[in-house]
């Protein structure tokens, strides 16, 4: 029947090649994106925000647990020097006591704070720092 009204059935397709945005063309391959990739993108942009807002120092719902987060190690840190406790404090400083020392094999906390020691610079004594010549005491002549 559709044959003698000359309807035939047809179907149309369109296939991108090139997509234009605010004066910039793209490969259609920008508008395959997987569940994934969206993701990864919108996680990225959170941690960007969480990252800006942490250095401003302005609060949202990304850099929230962040600023808890700190808070809490702070008062950690003054709980372990003051030996002042707490409960997640203390369950926090015990699993640090118990912890294997990191560092390739040293004694511990101990043998870490010596080494730091050891490190700093007496200061009786002058460093002698080279400035390259930038005085002119350079004794070479280029």
């Amino acid at each position: 029947m559709l044959d003698k009204l000359k309807i035939y059935p047809f179907k149309y397709k369109m296939e991108v090649k090139k997509v234009l945005q605010d004066g910039s063309m793209f490969d259609p391959a920008v508008l395959e994106l997987s569940n994934d990739a969206i993701l990864q993108k919108f996680q990225a942009a959170v941690k960007v925000q969480a990252s800006l807002s942490l250095g401003i120092g302005y609060a949202t719902s990304a850099s929230a647990p962040h600023t808890i987060l700190g808070g809490f190690k702070n008062l950690i840190a003054i709980a372990a020097e003051t030996g002042y406790s707490f409960d997640q404090a203390t369950k926090f400083l015990e699993a640090a006591k118990n912890a294997p020392a990191s560092g390739g094999g040293g004694a511990g906390p101990a043998a870490a704070a010596a080494a730091v020691e050891e490190e700093k610079p007496k200061e009786d004594e002058p460093e002698d720092v080279d400035m390259g010549g930038l005085f002119g005491d350079d004794e070479d002549d280029y």
